[in-house]
C-alpha cells in the first residue's frame, strides 16, 4: 500500500485526527507525520502514548495504541518516535 492510500485509510479510520506527509514535518522523504500528543483519543484510549513505553501496558506495543499498531503492521507500515510529541510512520 502506498502513503496515500494508507493516509486515506488512517483519516477515514480516525477522523479528525491529521496525518501529513514527513516532508512538511523536517523534509525527509516517504513517512507520515502525525502528533503524538494531541489528546486524539480511540474508544478512550490516546492513540501514541510515548510513557507507556516501558511495557506496563496490554493496550499499546512501543507507546502505540495496539488497535493502530496492528492496523499498520497488516500494511506493512510500523511508527517510529521522532520524540515524545511526535509520530513518523514509515513503510517497513
Amino acid at each position: 500500500m502506498n502513503r496515500d492510500e494508507l493516509i486515506q485509510e488512517l483519516e477515514a479510520k480516525f477522523p479528525n485526527k491529521n496525518f501529513r506527509t514527513s516532508e512538511e514535518f523536517d523534509g525527509s522523504e516517504n513517512g507520515i507525520w502525525t502528533s503524538g500528543e494531541d489528546g486524539y483519543t480511540h474508544e478512550g484510549l490516546k492513540l501514541f502514548n510515548y510513557y507507556s513505553q516501558d511495557g506496563g501496558s496490554n493496550s499499546y506495543t512501543f507507546g502505540v495504541l495496539n488497535t493502530i499498531y496492528y492496523f499498520l503492521e497488516e500494511r506493512g507500515w510500523y511508527c517510529e518516535w521522532n520524540d515524545a510529541g511526535t509520530i513518523i510512520i514509515y513503510e517497513g
